[in-house]
């Protein structure tokens, strides 16, 4: 009888936890969600049509959010905005705030010896995040945004991301990814390929995929796990007066990379040089 008693307090409780809402934080949440998706900022006028609700329902949430910070004003007009506050509400979680604590100096000292950028990304939900840049100090280079957002499977970063997991992580990740490039009428298997391959050799090489002219070369990041927490990565543009050139810029990456890991407790093996793609 107290078995039974227990089993459906439990169902009860649970009922109740699916029934509670909290109406003003989900109105907030769905309007962070919508602007996080839009690259050119909307007006309360959209906000409110996309969300199918009216001006006057969201016009508060709008106000504070904006007030806290999450929002802003697109100036000159009076599109909204997401902020960059919760970039560094996650940046400042303890986890990634050492990983980028451990990786900046190592990445602008190696972005000083090979003149190239150098970005530091880790998975975010199905999508991966550069978390930390070192600019290219040359003239000429490639700048990469701090706080880019890109598909999985179609950068060097996400597939070497991707091919340093778990299984069941690794066969999830693979498997959504996949879903939203047919959702696209684009073929995976080629991409799922590479994911191998990068398993195999343990980074990923790839000349044109973003800019014609760059290759992108990518080693993971382990922690003492042998689980990629972070993808170092080296949009490598060549131009006439590169003083490295990318077999030795790779090598260099490639140690920048193992000493990460020796930081955060994990160990990269070395593979053969110069590296392929």
């Amino acid at each position: 009888m107290a078995k039974k008693a227990v089993a459906v307090d439990v169902e009860q409780q649970a009922t109740a936890a699916v029934a509670y809402k909290a109406p003003a934080l989900e109105k907030g949440l769905d309007i962070l969600e919508l602007l996080a998706g839009q690259s050119g900022g909307l007006i309360l006028s959209q906000i409110a049509h996309s969300l199918g609700r009216s001006v006057q329902e969201v016009y508060r949430v709008v106000v504070s959010l904006e007030r806290r910070g999450y929002v802003e004003r697109k100036p000159p007009g009076e599109a909204f905005q997401i902020s960059m506050k919760l970039f560094d509400l996650a940046c400042g979680h303890p986890p990634i705030r050492r990983l980028r604590e451990a990786a900046q100096p190592i990445l602008q000292s190696l972005a000083a010896e090979v003149e190239e950028a150098i970005i530091l990304s880790i998975i975010d939900g199905l999508s991966v995040r550069v978390i930390a840049v070192a600019d290219n100090p040359a003239p000429v280079g490639f700048r990469v945004r701090l706080g880019t957002q890109t598909r999985m499977l179609s950068t060097a970063s996400g597939r070497t991301l991707i091919a340093f997991q778990n299984e069941p992580t690794r066969a999830m990740l693979i498997e959504r990814a996949s879903e939203e490039l047919l959702s696209r009428e684009k073929d995976p298997e080629p991409l799922i390929r590479r994911v191998e391959q990068i398993q195999k050799r343990g980074y990923e090489m790839v000349a044109d995929e973003t800019l014609r002219g760059i290759t992108d070369v990518s080693f993971p990041i382990f922690d003492a796990s042998g689980i990629a927490q972070a993808a170092i990565t080296m949009p490598f543009l060549l131009w006439v007066t590169n003083q490295v050139q990318l077999a030795d810029a790779s090598k260099h990456l490639y140690e920048a990379a193992a000493e990460l890991c020796r930081q955060i407790g994990g160990h990269l093996p070395e593979p053969k040089f110069p590296i392929k793609g």
